[in-house]
């Protein structure tokens, strides 16, 4: 019945990021899930295979699962635009700009929208006098992370003086642009949203529960210590708040 008129879907998963594993991961389980819908759902890797095949095998919409480069870029989504097929998540320019830190807080803060204060370091442009002037800026803790890798990778808390060099060290390995942010202590939320333009509406805030409050890349993806609690038990008028942001 219903499902059918879904025809044959591609999950797209794998692809040749530094979060290919993860991928795998996330990729099966949604394959399960629209199979266990009657959904004539089909695993496709990038990695393996040209995205012009996705045409040739008659596939008629795409469950994007791949995460990082090449996958939440913006990169995957204009080629699957060009090819005319129907994909999950947001379209290439949204893509493309929430994939750089940077850019999305220039757009958050051009429009009003709180986002914690930062300073932007760019590789080999900078001096050891620019790294401790961060900490000036924006007081301990601070967060320093690459501007362009997902999963937390590369991301460092930075609780004394002293660490801040090792902290840009490591995010400068993994990109060009550093990104120095005052640290926000405080609950950790996601808020999905559903439809877009004028039909766009927020789904239930999820409340993330990480252990020692550390969300971080072996925490999001290989342990059963995280929690996800929804609806999120928070005061009422912060999740509207939070809807409204989102």
């Amino acid at each position: 019945g219903q499902m059918s008129e879904f025809g044959k879907v591609a999950v797209l998963f794998g692809g040749t990021s530094a979060e290919r594993e993860v991928s795998l991961n996330s990729g099966s389980r949604v394959m399960a899930a629209l199979r266990g819908q009657g959904i004539d759902a089909h695993a496709f890797d990038p990695a393996e295979r040209d995205l012009a095949e996705l045409k040739k095998d008659g596939f008629a919409r795409c469950f994007i699962a791949l995460h990082g480069r090449f996958g939440e870029d913006g990169t995957v989504q204009g080629a699957l635009e060009l090819l005319g097929i129907p994909y999950t998540g947001s379209g290439v320019m949204a893509s493309s700009m929430a994939i750089d830190k940077v850019m999305t807080k220039r757009v958050l803060l051009s429009e009003n929208l709180p986002t914690p204060r930062y300073v932007l370091l760019r590789r080999g442009a900078f001096s050891a006098s620019d790294v401790e002037a961060v900490v000036d800026t924006l007081g301990l803790p601070l967060i320093v992370k690459p501007a362009r890798e997902g999963s937390s990778l590369g991301l460092t808390k930075v609780t004394e003086r002293a660490e801040i060099a090792a902290a840009v060290a490591l995010a400068e390995q993994m990109d060009a642009d550093i990104l120095c942010e005052e640290f926000i202590a405080g609950d950790e939320v996601t808020c999905p949203i559903i439809g877009s333009g004028d039909n766009a509406r927020a789904l239930p805030v999820i409340r993330i529960v990480a252990p020692a409050g550390n969300y971080d890349y072996q925490n999001k993806y290989f342990t059963d210590d995280t929690q996800y609690i929804v609806p999120c038990a928070m005061p009422e008028g912060e999740v509207a708040v939070i809807q409204d942001f989102a």
